[in-house]
């Protein structure tokens, strides 16, 4: 089993940048390909962004790239999202999820779908004001 804990949400001002943490256990972290999801009040969890268990690729949605980088460091059994430039419409409780396995060749659309995730953990709010 697999167990995920997030860290480093707050609240920030518009404009100001926080580094969110994935800390992985129960299993060889480099077997995980990470990503980070968000769900805000009355909305649909939706993907921000993945990255392979090498980090050889990355993933992003639309509307955060050129702001957000996904990032890990597999010694530390811990993966990062950077989160630069931030807007209220940012506002959402963060999830880091980890996918163990992938179909040949896979892309941004399948690591963008929440239900092929296997494990999740508990969430981090950021709260970005105007």
């Amino acid at each position: 089993q697999v167990q995920l804990v997030e860290s480093g949400g707050g609240l920030v001002q518009a404009g100001g940048s926080l580094r969110l943490s994935c800390v992985a256990s129960g299993r060889t972290f480099n077997t995980l390909n990470i990503g980070w999801f968000r769900q805000a009040p009355g909305k649909e969890r939706e993907f921000v962004a993945a990255i392979l268990w090498s980090g050889g690729r990355t993933f992003y949605a639309d509307s955060v790239k050129g702001r957000f980088t996904i990032s890990r460091d597999n010694a530390k059994n811990t993966g990062y999202l950077q989160m630069n430039s931030l807007k209220p419409e940012d506002t959402a409780v963060y999830y880091c999820a980890a996918l163990v396995k992938t179909p040949l060749g896979a892309g941004g659309t399948f690591y963008a779908r929440a239900n092929e995730y296997d494990y999740w953990g508990q969430g981090t709010q950021v709260t970005v004001s105007s």
